[in-house]
């Protein structure tokens, strides 16, 4: 079957892999002039299936008020003209509730943690190398009260069953030793030993190249401009190329997604959420982090990347702005040397941003579409980097006419309604 793939960030470049490898002629459309050089380029490297949870949730309202604040807040907004910003932050209210967040968690972990099981396969697999290292995400905590808020997380993490541990200040300076330095500053930490790190830029690149050798031709410097869509169905994508004919479409263009659907009638909420990064060159190893840590406060990660240590976070509602903020810089910078203040010489980073295409229930869209052939793979938010191996294989399996081998009904656009 002939599959056109259009995006070549992680979650695009997944698909494809997994549908040639499936049997299938694929080709990939971007308009960059290689893989994963928009949102998936610099993120902040945590392959997280503990922390797979929608931002949406009870108290969440108050505590972004409280947030915005803050000196260096976890959330800003830039009110626009926008009614697609405010239809998002209306349907993400409606989210805020007990019952919606338990919902959409359940919908989340299962394709996270078999996402985690599939990277581990194509690692043994294939030998891929992106600076992976699999010792666990810890999650600090600066106020008692903060940690005293975990046991609802905690009882998450049981029903689901994900390993963690509860640690003092001796326990998570077991496994992250450069805290010592720092440990006065937090009171106890949450710690799940089973996820992982990686350099997601490194993996998309090394993944399109096994792509290419299982015969995926890859389009660059190619501008789609509209679905081609016929009695129901999906038929071939135009671009500045040209026409290009499939029998199968999957739409993986993250934040842009829901421009190129809206002409043939397709309206899902996804809605960019910028978010920023450093790059921070190691001066000592020792005094560096060992995996990655969560900084509760800030609602930052910091992560070790090979002989740099990454820091991404920071949410912020500013449309399609791709304008790299200074006060968001100093954000990173302050979370780095507060917690690591000999690992890094943060004058020496280098300073990102990305789109993270985000749903109003946290959960990413992926399945068919009421136009017969189009399959899409997004909304995935602050995870494509933890959700995209799996849900490259589950497009694959939905195209193969296979049953996936995780329920994925909850995942489809049908759960927004009629579109």
């Amino acid at each position: 079957m002939k599959v056109l793939v259009l995006g070549g960030g992680v979650i695009g470049v997944s698909a494809a892999y997994y549908l040639a490898r499936a049997g299938h002629e694929v080709e990939l459309v971007d308009r960059q002039s290689g893989p994963a050089l928009e949102t998936s380029f610099a993120n902040a490297g945590e392959v997280s299936p503990g922390y797979s949870a929608p931002w949406a949730g009870p108290g969440v309202p108050l505590k972004a008020i409280q947030w915005m604040l803050m000196q260096h807040s976890p959330l800003v907004v830039w009110p626009l003209l926008d009614p697609a910003m405010w239809r998002f932050a209306a349907m993400m209210l409606a989210n805020c509730t007990a019952r919606a967040y338990a919902l959409n968690k359940s919908r989340m972990v299962p394709i996270a943690e078999y996402s985690r099981d599939c990277l581990k396969a194509l690692r043994a697999e294939t030998g891929i190398a992106y600076d992976d290292r699999a010792q666990g995400t810890l999650q600090l905590f600066r106020t008692q009260k903060q940690l005293d808020g975990i046991g609802g997380d905690v009882d998450v993490l049981k029903q689901y069953g994900v390993p963690f541990e509860v640690l003092d200040r001796a326990g998570f300076c077991k496994v992250e030793p450069a805290l010592q330095l720092t440990q006065h500053k937090f009171v106890g930490a949450l710690r799940l030993p089973g996820d992982e790190t990686g350099d997601c830029f490194k993996f998309t690149q090394r993944l399109a190249e096994m792509a290419s050798a299982l015969g995926v031709r890859f389009r660059w410097d190619t501008r789609i401009q509209q679905l081609q869509v016929g009695g129901g169905a999906v038929t071939g994508v135009h671009t500045d190329a040209g026409l290009l004919k499939a029998d199968r479409v999957v739409v993986a263009l993250g934040s842009h997604s829901p421009q190129l659907l809206a002409p043939a009638g397709i309206r899902i909420p996804v809605y960019p959420v910028k978010g920023y990064s450093i790059t921070v060159p190691i001066v000592d190893a020792a005094q560096a982090p060992v995996s990655t840590i969560m900084d509760e406060t800030h609602k930052v990660a910091v992560t070790r990347l090979g002989d740099r240590i990454r820091a991404g976070g920071t949410a912020e509602l500013a449309g399609y702005s791709l304008n790299l903020r200074e006060p968001r810089r100093a954000t990173l910078n302050h979370v780095v040397t507060d917690l690591f203040p000999q690992g890094g010489d943060v004058s020496k980073a280098s300073f990102w941003c990305g789109l993270r295409p985000m749903t109003p229930d946290g959960t990413p869209i992926v399945g068919p579409t009421p136009v017969q052939g189009l399959l899409l793979a997004t909304g995935h938010g602050t995870l494509g980097w933890t959700m995209a191996a799996g849900t490259g294989r589950v497009i694959a399996d939905m195209v193969s006419g296979r049953t996936p081998d995780i329920d994925v009904r909850g995942l489809a656009m049908s759960r927004y309604g009629r579109p």
